[in-house]
């Protein structure tokens, strides 16, 4: 094992696994250079990097694959429950994927307001009930939730389909920010299960026959 004091990076991993820093890189970042690469190779790859506990440098990553994997989210009110609930669930997706995400309160009116956010190395955006115009030129994943009522809120039916559902939207915008040439908007279904409809009339009833 390393120095605790040393610094563990690419070239610590190589050197562990007898492999070139450029094959590591390629098989820590999932690159195309990657899939011709052994998945037994792999494996041991990861293992290395986790035994020394490994952490990426995320600028000098940035600098070299001119990315930031940074996704924003925009919503008409970030302090209520279900897109909270949203959110969670996009954020913890995201962190798997080795994205970050940032709120954002940017009008996203027009070009103007896109600008503002590639600017900052925003690569897409999740928009939880919140209009966006057609011209902003970034990927979109949009999750409406207008009919979402807060006295369903309280179910753990309902809060695990929440977090479910920004799950899903984080996977359709990593889909458009790594698949997708030209920017677009994606609405995510956020069709609500036909069992949660009855969940207030039946908290009504529960309380009448108590």
């Amino acid at each position: 094992m390393p120095d605790k004091k040393s610094t563990v990076n690419l070239r610590t991993v190589a050197d562990r696994v007898g492999l070139a820093p450029c094959s590591v890189s390629a098989i820590l970042n999932n690159t195309r250079a990657s899939q011709s690469i052994p998945q037994a190779t792999k494996d041991r790859v990861l293992r290395a990097a986790t035994d020394l506990n490994y952490r990426p440098n995320l600028w000098a990553r940035s600098l070299r694959t001119k990315r930031t994997r940074m996704i924003a989210v925009v919503s008409s009110d970030f302090g209520r429950g279900a897109v909270a609930r949203v959110i969670a669930g996009a954020q913890s997706r995201l962190h798997r994927k080795g994205y970050l995400l940032a709120l954002t309160t940017v009008g996203l009116s027009d070009s103007h307001d896109a600008a503002h956010l590639r600017q900052r190395g925003v690569e897409g955006l999740i928009a939880v009930d919140r209009d966006v115009a057609g011209e902003i030129e970034l990927p979109v994943a949009a999750v409406e939730l207008g009919y979402v009522m807060g006295s369903e809120m309280s179910t753990e039916d309902m809060t695990s389909w929440l977090v479910a559902l920004g799950e899903s939207s984080a996977d359709t915008i990593i889909r458009q920010v790594e698949n997708d040439a030209i920017p677009r908007r994606v609405n995510v279904d956020a069709k609500m299960p036909a069992a949660f409809f009855d969940l207030p009339a039946a908290s009504t009833d529960a309380r009448e026959t108590a």
